[in-house]
């Protein structure tokens, strides 16, 4: 007897719909085809140990069961559920009431018949919706990241056998209830806590308003990873739409099982190879810059990190996504997120210190500084350096610092101008900092003095092509912070204020 059951399988951050037929004839042999990997034709063992511990038993027969599209890998024991309810079906020990073919049904087994988790739950429900599906099973753990998914019946379930019962009319299971997404509004950190850096805290603003990437220089312990840690209490709260993008790549490497409310932090340390940064491997996984999607990656001392790993970052800066080649298909990771470095001066930290004296040999800052290529450089927005706080403002009690609530309020506003601005836009865009040269033309428009101040600022600080349209990018944001329709001359004035570290004023911090 044939059967057809629909699984799923994940590619790069979408989902594949996988047609599982099953069929049990003569003879007495097992057949899993279909491009499986161990995992999937390890499956054989746990399925029949499952089937003979809930009281049914594996057909001794021919059995065949073929996983379409053959030319796509299947990867993981996320098939398990529907081989095995396939199985036994086919050997008629399940007659299935509900008509299967209108489930997705996917699972890892345990060998008592409990569900264990699995990875890409709300892209295989996006996918099942797209398709026509009526609904969705899978264990109970992923139910409610899946759940997101509205128009769509989510049922999760702990054990095969609520399946079985589920399938066979005995039982009736409630589907999981649609999520009501709330974005995070409150946080452990705050920016009242930081004291003085008005400076800094300024281009955080400017940074979260218009996801503008950022790069702070100072000696250790003024506050750079500080202030860095605090950046996504000031950023917009997450949309629907951009919660959807984020969770769905957590959830392909197994790190959702709830739905992500709050923007992404991803703080890698220093010693990350190429591809875990940027994604990749054999079976291609999201890296760093992935998941930090719609939020924050904070590389802690820059110059520490291998130099190949900071150059693969150039492209994904620019694109917003990571395309990762094989010989047999090729995906495409998103890569939008907010760039904040820190580092210091020199390896000794204290170069240009007003206080204490730089101990490192001649030629060291330059190398060291040097770790940093312009190419790199010049796709950072922000440089900004970063200066100790004087001992009698830190000893202070009674210095008003603005909270992060009240910065994120005139941020808020900030990205609703610009979301206004780029509603009509075919391509959707959430901040300026993701402007096309065509956009820019259309809404940087200068005013006669802030062309002339600009074109001043180029031919004196010899700016490339990019850092120009940074400067732009960057001044309309200014702009839309104090709600000028255009750039006026001071808000160019600030944009080049935060250009100070650009490879051609980089030698003052040489020696």
């Amino acid at each position: 007897m044939l059967i057809k059951i629909f699984g799923s399988a994940v590619q790069g951050v979408e989902a594949i719909t996988i047609t599982i037929e099953v069929n049990v004839g003569q003879g007495t042999q097992f057949y899993l085809v279909g491009l499986p990997d161990n995992a999937v034709k390890e499956s054989e063992y746990r399925i029949e140990t499952v089937i003979k511990n809930i009281g049914y038993k594996m057909p001794r027969l021919r059995t065949i069961v073929n996983m379409a599209p053959a030319d796509i890998r299947k990867v993981g024991a996320a098939y398990d559920l529907p081989i095995a309810v396939g199985i036994l079906a086919a050997s008629k020990q399940l007659t299935p009431v509900h008509d299967t073919t209108q489930f997705i049904i996917m699972g890892e087994l345990s060998l008592d018949g409990t569900l264990r988790p699995i990875r890409g739950a709300l892209p295989m429900a996006l996918q099942a919706k797209k398709e026509g599906f009526k609904g969705i099973i899978l264990p109970a753990q992923n139910a409610a990241e899946a759940a997101m998914v509205n128009g769509l019946d989510v049922y999760g379930i702990r054990h095969i056998n609520e399946i079985i019962s589920f399938l066979k009319g005995e039982i009736s299971i409630s589907p999981t209830p649609p999520i009501d997404y709330t974005p995070q509004h409150t946080f452990d950190l705050d920016f009242s806590e930081v004291k003085g850096q008005y400076f800094v805290k300024r281009g955080m603003e400017i940074a979260a308003a218009g996801g503008h990437n950022i790069l702070m220089v100072g000696a250790p312990g003024v506050g750079k990873t500080m202030i860095a840690q605090r950046l996504p209490t000031i950023l917009p709260p997450l949309t629907l739409q951009e919660a959807l993008e984020t969770t769905k790549i957590h959830s392909v490497v197994g790190k959702a099982g709830q739905v992500i409310t709050s923007r992404p932090f991803r703080s890698p340390h220093h010693t990350i190879s190429d591809v875990a940064l940027v994604g990749g491997g054999s079976t291609p996984q999201p890296g760093e810059i992935s998941l930090a999607q719609n939020g924050v990656l904070f590389l802690d001392e820059i110059p520490e990190f291998k130099s190949t790993a900071l150059e693969v970052l150039r492209q994904p800066m620019e694109e917003r996504k990571v395309t990762i080649s094989r010989i047999s298909f090729t995906v495409d990771f998103p890569s939008s997120f907010m760039l904040v470095a820190s580092m210091n001066p020199c390896p000794c930290g204290y170069f240009n210190h007003p206080l204490k004296h730089c101990c490192c040999p001649p030629g060291a800052v330059q190398k060291y500084l040097n770790k940093i290529s312009g190419p790199l450089l010049d796709r950072i927005d922000l440089h900004i350096e970063v200066t100790p706080v004087p001992p009698s403002l830190m000893i202070e009690d009674d210095v008003l610092n603005e909270s992060s609530a009240t910065i994120r309020e005139r941020v808020i506003t900030a990205r609703g101008i610009q979301a206004q601005r780029f509603k009509n836009e075919r391509h959707v865009i959430f901040c300026n900092a993701q402007m096309n040269n065509k956009q820019m033309h259309l809404y940087c428009r200068l005013l006669p003095q802030a062309r002339t101040l600009l074109d001043r600022a180029m031919k004196h600080l010899h700016l490339s092509a990019r850092a120009y349209n940074r400067i732009l990018k960057v001044s309309r944001t200014i702009a839309d912070l104090a709600g000028a329709e255009e750039i006026d001359s001071p808000h160019i004035a600030e944009a080049i204020e935060f250009r100070k570290l650009d490879r051609e004023t980089w030698g003052q911090y040489q020696c």
